[in-house]
């Protein structure tokens, strides 16, 4: 399973409010080859599902993620962060061997 934290469902919700998004709209989270770790993090809105996504609700937010990337992200946190050192998702993942400085990449 893939979660949201609770600042995460709250960014979430403005997001897809200012891009005017409707229900039929879902996060997408994926990876994708690249990155100084090697793979790199996806996330973004889509309203199209695609025959091997796998579907998640958590906090009553819809994510899907194709099966390929699940492999790489199942027990993963999507989190949002405004702090000083840092603002934006990131991905707290249980399964990253390593991850590079800026958080967006990662290697198992």
């Amino acid at each position: 399973m893939i979660t949201v934290s609770d600042n995460a469902k709250e960014k979430l919700a403005i997001l897809r409010a200012e891009e005017k998004r409707d229900e039929s709209y879902f996060v997408r989270v994926g990876v994708a080859g690249g990155g100084c770790s090697g793979l790199t993090y996806v996330l973004d809105f889509d309203n199209e599902m695609k025959a091997d996504d796998k579907i998640f609700e958590d906090k009553g937010i819809k994510i899907v993620c194709d099966k390929k990337s699940f492999l790489y992200l199942v027990g993963t946190e999507l989190e949002f962060t405004d702090g000083l050192n840092g603002k934006g998702f990131a991905f707290n993942n249980p399964n990253a061997s390593r991850t590079c400085g800026c958080g967006e990449s990662f290697a198992v």
